[in-house]
């Protein structure tokens, strides 16, 4: 009689156990996959902004890449190669050649970023540390296989 009671506590024990760890997975799951959705939502959304902003974008814009294919350029080589040429231009002596504007006094006007939106038009970004603006270049690659730039549009942030 004993060992029958006995057996039947222990087989009710592991039952309420059993029952109550199941409840406990099942509820963790059901969290999961209510994040899982919450995130693949996010990320449809966040790839939809991406795709937005990299619109105007050499890397994305086939008819660009191919401009430059139809020319003989390799577009990975030639793309850091237009930056590297832009940010050589920080190192000139005196005052930055494409930058309209002059720099606070013991300060120099440095272009920060660039950004290569097509096989013609460049958009950067200046600073002094102080004062800062935009710049809207074209560029072009000569016959003579020199790199041109041409300083279209540019503006300063007003300074508080």
């Amino acid at each position: 009689m004993y060992l029958f009671v006995f057996t039947a506590l222990l087989v009710l024990f592991q039952y309420v156990n059993s029952k109550r760890i199941f409840e406990d997975i099942d509820k963790k799951l059901k969290t999961s996959e209510s994040q899982l959705k919450k995130y693949k939502d996010s990320v449809a959304v966040l790839r939809n902004d991406i795709l937005e902003v990299s619109h105007f974008n050499l890397d994305r814009n086939e008819d660009a890449i191919s401009y430059f294919e139809d020319e003989g350029y390799k577009i990975d080589e030639l793309m850091p190669f237009i930056k590297d040429e832009l940010y050589k231009l920080n190192e000139v002596k005196g005052e930055h050649p494409l930058v309209p504007y002059a720099a606070s006094e013991g300060r120099k006007m440095l272009i920060n970023t660039v950004k290569m939106l097509n096989h013609k038009w460049i958009i950067a970004d200046f600073s002094d540390g102080e004062y800062w603006g935009e710049i809207f270049l074209t560029y072009e690659i000569t016959d003579k296989k020199q790199l041109k730039f041409n300083l279209v549009e540019y503006f300063l942030y007003p300074f508080d």
